[in-house]
């Protein structure tokens, strides 16, 4: 990899003067306002509008451009991560020991907990509000004509795109949103696929069964381009066995967990994501070395992943039944059979008895407030869960976080605040003392 970079084609960041809104130049707020209205075109599985936006402004890294991809792959890499859970962890292990090693990083993830600009880093630091201003201003300009009009997840994925081109990284790392196979990142040249454990979840969009499922996220692997792939169930491992074998595409399963050195996120799910993420540098021939490994693990800030808050208070956004299965597990590996007050929110469209049921085990009480996010359950909807399973679990409703919180800490027990990323975010925004932003409300 030449490591100072190539020549590329540059953009100015300077909005085009084209464009239903006249090329008028926007800021932040309005940007995403723009940006959050895309979401009434819901969610699009497919690569043709994807393709088609990162010809017109990301020239060379699109897999329909073979040879425009090969001068690409002279100016950085791109690690593509899929999966159920631990697709975050493992993207940001990547990153950090990349940044300890020394290369200039662009690393793009998702969902974001209080700000967009989390979702879009360069060696660590998040996009400028000026920078998401400048680049939505020309991407909505170059596509307000356009039918279909890109969707929310498309138009981010241009903008990350775009700015890592600019900053001349040499490491790209890429987490996929939903799937795999039509996700808007699979439209992207990638060296390695990396593919964390999967289980349930988005069922509505990726199928009923786990072998579906699997079928979905190994749909990134890209013909030739090395896998590596985390244990899986063994019907998960025979679709992405196959779909190898029909790429030609090199195949690793690690099984092995990481235990050189600490790291600085709880539970041992998380010394299999960091074995996950060293054999994804090494398929990916980055060089990294042991100490860089090392200092990478040790020094990883990933919030909302068993997060020490105080010495009472953990955060952690697991939002299906196995990422709360592990939850439970590293809560039991840190705190042996001491029971938190669990402060629980989850989205309407997730497994809210299997989230419940496994969070039992380790619960004495659960509030339950209101949230800000459209998309959550009803308190009343999970008081009756919680009512209904084995043992039923004692409950309080909320009207909000502030309320539930005073609650859990008038009594002595730990603090559990749990069930989603987008309730996480509002709670680490109330924490800090920040105030409610729309972009919050809007995730």
């Amino acid at each position: 990899m030449n490591r100072a970079g190539g020549s590329r084609a540059r953009w100015t960041g300077k909005p085009a003067r084209v464009g239903a809104s006249g090329g008028a130049s926007i800021n932040y707020r309005e940007a995403l306002v723009w940006l959050y209205s895309l979401q009434r075109f819901g969610i699009k599985l497919g690569l043709e509008n994807i393709e088609r936006l990162l010809d017109e402004c990301c020239s060379g890294v699109c897999v329909k451009r073979p040879a425009l991809a090969a001068a690409r792959a002279s100016t950085f890499k791109v690690i593509h991560v899929a999966g159920t859970n631990g697709k975050g962890s493992v993207c940001a292990m990547i990153d950090s020991i990349c940044r300890a090693n020394g290369y200039r990083t662009g690393l793009f993830t998702s969902p974001h907990l209080v700000t967009f600009r989390e979702r879009i880093r360069v060696s660590g630091d998040m996009i400028s509000e000026d920078a998401v201003a400048h680049g939505l201003t020309t991407i909505r300009n170059l596509v307000a004509n356009w039918d279909p009009h890109p969707t929310f997840f498309e138009v981010v994925t241009a903008l990350a795109l775009k700015h890592f081109l600019d900053a001349k990284v040499e490491i790209v790392i890429l987490e996929t949103g939903l799937g795999g196979r039509l996700d808007a990142t699979n439209a992207i040249q990638s060296d390695v696929s990396v593919i964390t454990p999967i289980d349930f979840d988005h069922e509505k969009w990726l199928g009923k069964t786990i072998s579906e499922i699997a079928a979905e996220k190994a749909g990134i692997i890209k013909p030739g381009v090395p896998v590596v792939s985390a244990s899986q169930r063994p019907e998960a491992e025979e679709v992405i066995r196959a779909r190898a074998a029909k790429c030609g595409a090199p195949i690793q399963f690690v099984a092995e967990l990481y235990g050189e050195t600490p790291i600085a996120l709880g539970g041992s799910h998380q010394k299999e994501n960091a074995a996950l993420a060293i054999a994804a540098l090494r398929a990916a021939k980055i060089d990294v070395g042991n100490s860089a490994i090392a200092q990478g693990l040790t020094h990883i800030e990933w919030p909302a992943r068993f997060q020490r808050w105080d010495e009472r208070t953990i955060i952690d956004g697991a939002h299906n039944p196995a990422a709360v299965r592990a939850l439970a597990e590293t809560w039991r590996e840190m705190f042996g059979d001491q029971r938190a007050a669990l402060v629980l929110a989850i989205l309407s469209d997730k497994d809210l008895r299997g989230i419940c049921e496994a969070l039992a085990p380790i619960s004495e009480f659960v509030l339950l407030p209101k949230i800000r996010s459209e998309r959550a359950a009803d308190p009343e909807e999970l008081a009756r869960v919680l009512a209904n399973i084995t043992p039923p679990l004692p409950y309080s409703i909320t009207q909000s976080v502030d309320e539930a919180l005073a609650l859990a800490r008038a009594k002595p027990n730990l603090i559990l605040i749990t069930g989603s990323f987008h309730f996480a975010g509002e709670v680490i925004a109330h924490l800090r003392g920040e105030p409610a932003s729309f972009e919050e409300c809007a995730q």
